[in-house]
């Protein structure tokens, strides 16, 4: 019996988003397209990389390639190239590609191949987003450094027919890096394309987004009215967002069954964020999944799936807009602060230097926090109604006192109460400003009624505001509840997992942790905390206290060493000098005692 052939390769698997709508629609106007795509775009682009075309699939195609690099540049050279053709043409005619690539070994069979690197190229490709890329870790591994692309760990996803997780990464790349040939201009029927202004809208001057309807890929009509709710509800919840212009339902459902160009989208909108995504359900279960783009550029920022059961789509939807809106809010922020550090620095208005402020404020320490100050009474001397940016002032005063970085500690007291007024003037309906202003008002002017009804009214306005959900677990914590703190700082964690100042949720989890007596758990956060701001004096004094409780004597004496370092002066009588206003002397006089077991001087 003759020895089967194998050969190891990169095999890249596309197909097109939508092609049953498509076909159905305009069946030989699309096989057009298809076929001037392929020939145009897919051959020469193939052909430049040196790969080879195993196989047509009807709405889709086979490539592979000898080099994993070569495979990964062509299926981004594709990708842009198809942006490009589509810019301008109608919406519902626009051709979008999803693709999927592995690095394998696989069965020869005469022209064609086979075997398990096929299957995972092409169920890969089925998770894609549309327009974007999905590569095993094979591939990551071989071309990392050597593409100019990111690479978004999503994880071992499990694949229908593939035994075992498979390690994904989306890709993202940035369009300057990957010109291409301008595309042959395609007619459009005035009947069919979407009415364009005759010049772009302009701007708002804060971020701005649309969500658009999510396509139902499932043959159930019915989930139309499911994949509606959901977008309703995440527009809703974004709307909560006062640092966030949000387009109304009524404007984004305009593009209800079309798949428009997003660069197009952000022009006629007039935003700098388009979502999108699709309904697709399989048996009892649905599956939902959306991508946030830059419509300047066609960037992906970011994209996710989730998975649900039929029995409770009420549930499943609320689940769903959660953690959407959880993700994007603060991706958008990040988008932003990026931008803004990309700015010539004579170039700035108040939202720009609110920006640069938060920027500095990572990591956090007293002297980011001093720059950070000036930053925002800048942004305030631009817009004098600028509530985020009193609020966040008042945030920095609080955390030099917390860092035993004030020289004045009474002086550093009145301007947070100075500040406080700004805050109440302007700042009642914007949950930002409330919740940042809550935590400086409880732990630095120590009225925890106050603090505690800010930051009540921020959650009031905005559920999804993680960081209000940090700071009302501080409050309880001073108020003598760190049970219901663990509740509050839950909740902002499953709002924000990977959050861009995370010190404050670590620092609130390890102080509940203490204050509960576990202190093992409570140094697992610390040395997190630590591992992001060596000298977080907080962190350095929970750690040491929590150690010493713990029974790690060296580990405590290692971090009070260190406190005395940057801190010569501290003292354990000075304790009350750095805290807030905890309610309840037994929690003080322990982090007191730890502190005196770590080797601290009284």
């Amino acid at each position: 019996m003759a020895r089967e052939q194998r050969k190891l390769a990169a095999i890249v698997a596309a197909d097109v988003v939508g092609y049953s709508r498509l076909m159905g629609r305009d069946e030989s106007g699309t096989l057009a397209r298809l076929r001037k795509n392929r020939s145009e775009r897919l051959d020469p682009v193939v052909a430049k990389y040196g790969g080879r075309l195993v196989k047509l699939t009807g709405d889709g195609a086979l490539v592979e390639f000898a080099s994993a690099v070569d495979a990964l540049s062509a299926a981004i050279e594709f990708q842009q190239a198809m942006v490009e053709v589509n810019t301008g043409q109608p919406a519902d005619t626009a051709l979008v590609f999803r693709m999927g690539l592995h690095l394998g070994d696989l069965i020869v069979d005469g022209d064609d191949l086979y075997g398990d690197g096929v299957n995972v190229a092409a169920r890969l490709e089925g998770e894609a987003p549309a327009g974007g890329i999905l590569i095993s870790r094979n591939v990551r591994d071989a071309v990392a450094g050597r593409v100019k692309a990111t690479f978004e760990d999503l994880g071992g996803l499990s694949l229908k027919n593939i035994e075992r997780p498979v390690r994904a990464f989306r890709v993202g790349w940035d369009a300057p890096d990957w010109p291409t040939q301008a595309a042959p201009e395609v007619p459009v029927e005035p009947a069919v394309a979407l009415q364009s202004s005759p010049t772009p809208l302009p701007l708002p001057d804060k971020p701005s987004i649309a969500v658009l309807p999510f396509q139902n890929l499932s043959s159930d009509p019915d989930q139309d009215y499911f994949a509606d709710g959901v977008v309703e509800d995440i527009i809703t919840a974004l709307s909560r967002f006062k640092s966030l212009f949000v387009i109304a339902r009524n404007s984004s459902f305009a593009y209800k069954g079309k798949s428009p160009d997003i660069r197009q989208v952000g022009r006629e909108l007039g935003v700098r964020y388009v979502m999108e995504g699709s309904v697709r359900k399989a048996g009892s279960r649905l599956r939902i999944t959306g991508q946030l783009v830059d419509a300047s550029d066609g960037a992906h920022l970011w994209a996710d799936r989730f998975d649900g059961a039929l029995g409770d789509l009420f549930a499943f939807q609320d689940e769903v807009t959660e953690k959407v809106v959880a993700a994007i809010a603060p991706q958008v922020e990040r988008a932003e602060i990026a931008r803004a550090r990309r700015k010539p620095a004579g170039n700035t208005d108040a939202y720009d230097c609110y920006l640069r402020g938060l920027a500095c404020l990572s990591p956090v320490s007293a002297d980011n926090a001093r720059e950070a100050i000036r930053l925002f009474t800048q942004a305030t001397a631009l817009d004098p109604d600028y509530a985020v940016a009193y609020a966040m002032m008042m945030w920095c005063h609080a955390t030099r006192l917390l860092y035993g970085a004030a020289d004045d500690i009474e002086c550093e007291r009145r301007e947070v109460a100075r500040l406080w007024q700004f805050v109440t003037r302007v700042g009642q309906e914007d949950g930002v400003a409330l919740s940042q202003a809550s935590w400086a008002v409880a732990s630095v002017l120590h009225d925890l009624e106050s603090a505690r009804q800010m930051v009540d009214r921020a959650v009031e306005l905005n559920p999804n505001l993680a960081t209000a959900w940090v700071n009302r677990g501080w409050i309880n914590i001073w108020l003598g509840h760190p049970d219901v703190a663990l509740e509050h700082l839950g909740r902002a964690r499953r709002l924000d997992p990977s959050p861009a100042r995370p010190t404050g949720w670590w620092a609130a989890m390890s102080h509940a942790l203490f204050f509960l007596g576990r202190y093992e758990e409570a140094m697992t956060v610390v040395q997190q905390w630590l591992r992001h701001s060596p000298d977080a004096h907080p962190g350095l004094r929970i750690g040491a206290a929590s150690a010493a409780l713990a029974g790690r004597s060296d580990v405590a004496h290692r971090l009070a060493a260190h406190l005395q370092s940057i801190d010569p002066a501290f003292r354990v009588s000075r304790l009350e000098d750095y805290l807030g206003p905890y309610r309840s002397r037994e929690f003080l006089e322990r982090q007191k005692q730890g502190l005196r077991l770590a080797g601290l001087p009284e």
